[in-house]
């Protein structure tokens, strides 16, 4: 099972990495190259403790859809998503945050299991575990973005 795990420093308080990274609306912008959207359950502001949220987005020249859940949440300094239906066979998306003298460190551990087997096994070192990589790193620089400059406020303050 490959697990993808990045640091990203960024230079704003805590509290505010926390609400930006579990923001369904700034997730959309950082991935509106994918076309993706929010369906179903929580599909705008916050996402919360035992909410869901089902994304619909364009990947690897397929529209895939993905359901997933909230299932650990402890504010301000980590949250966990895990798929509910959807591509993978599983996938855990661990958020941890930790608040510096300068800053916050995000610390993301993403966990995924492809259905296919050996084959899948192939995918994941060929191709996909990068093309997930580059996902997380383009969403947190989107969050960066926000969080560094008055962004952030046109996202929190609703």
């Amino acid at each position: 099972m490959p697990i993808i795990h990045l640091t990203t420093f960024i230079a704003a308080p805590v509290e505010r990495v926390f609400d930006l990274s579990r923001s369904i609306d700034l997730h959309k912008k950082s991935m509106s190259h994918t076309g993706e959207q929010a369906v179903a359950g929580t599909t705008m502001g916050l996402i919360g403790q035992d909410e869901t949220v089902t994304w619909k987005a364009k990947h690897l020249f397929k529209t895939r859809i993905m359901k997933v859940r909230i299932s650990d949440m402890k504010k301000p300094y980590s949250f966990t998503d895990e798929m509910v239906e959807g591509s993978f066979k599983s996938m855990k998306h661990e958020h941890h945050f930790k608040q510096i003298e300068n800053g916050t460190l995000a610390i993301d551990l993403f966990s995924f299991e492809t259905p296919w087997g050996v084959l899948g096994k192939m995918v994941n070192i060929l191709y996909l575990r990068n093309y997930m990589e580059q996902l997380l790193n383009q969403r947190n620089q989107t969050i960066r973005e926000y969080a560094e400059s008055d962004k952030w406020k046109f996202i929190l303050q609703k």
